[in-house]
């Protein structure tokens, strides 16, 4: 193979490769500082006040924007009705009211629920007088291992706030944004169409 003459135009392979090489040496040197400056500019703004409307009382807090209701409920609030399951907003387990509609907690940030009005499935009992809802689900054998509980209670209670007496179809459409795991859906059912009455 005939060799490259100096002054001839183009790239010869061993500079190609030192090039390539030389590349590889700076970014291994370079990338882990890099990434450091990535990391500390993606860790966002330090705690903001803010100041939510929960179970009729007003609370005070330094969260970071990043927070979701569900982790200012569960960890500085020590309300712990809402369960953390899925945490991607599919599940239904950590349902709470917003202004009377349910919401995942788990998918709302704590600071987009100032001015609202939240309530817990922590707010459904009176002392030790279980809500209506609840003692129907003690009742009909509507829970299992407890996960997902809360949450259907806090749908049926909301659908028996705005339908007293919902058909079928009604209650299996309130409670559709909620799974149990232990496949309890019959007994669910069952107990909210017995709370307030039914029709149909």
């Amino acid at each position: 193979m005939a060799s490259r003459d100096k002054d001839e135009p183009g790239v010869s392979r061993r500079s190609f490769l030192q090039t390539v090489g030389a590349g590889g040496v700076a970014a291994g040197v370079l990338g882990p500082a890099s990434a450091g400056a990535q990391d500390a500019r993606a860790a966002g703004p330090g705690a903001v006040p803010v100041q939510l409307n929960i179970n009729g009382r007003v609370h005070r807090l330094e969260l970071e924007p990043r927070v979701t209701l569900l982790d200012a409920l569960r960890t500085r609030l020590e309300m712990t009705g809402a369960k953390r399951v899925c945490d991607r907003g599919s599940c239904g387990a950590c349902t709470v009211l917003v202004d009377g509609r349910t919401a995942y907690s788990c998918s709302m940030l704590a600071i987009e629920a100032q001015g609202k009005q939240i309530r817990t499935v922590e707010s459904l009992t009176q002392g030790t007088v279980l809500h209506p809802v609840q003692q129907a689900f003690c009742d009909r054998d509507g829970l299992m291992c407890g996960f997902c509980t809360p949450g259907f209670v806090v749908s049926a209670a909301a659908l028996l706030e705005r339908t007293p007496k919902p058909t079928a179809a009604e209650a299996r459409a309130a409670l559709d944004g909620n799974i149990c795991r232990c496949g309890t859906y019959v007994r669910v059912l069952e107990a909210a169409l017995n709370t307030g009455g039914r029709r149909g």
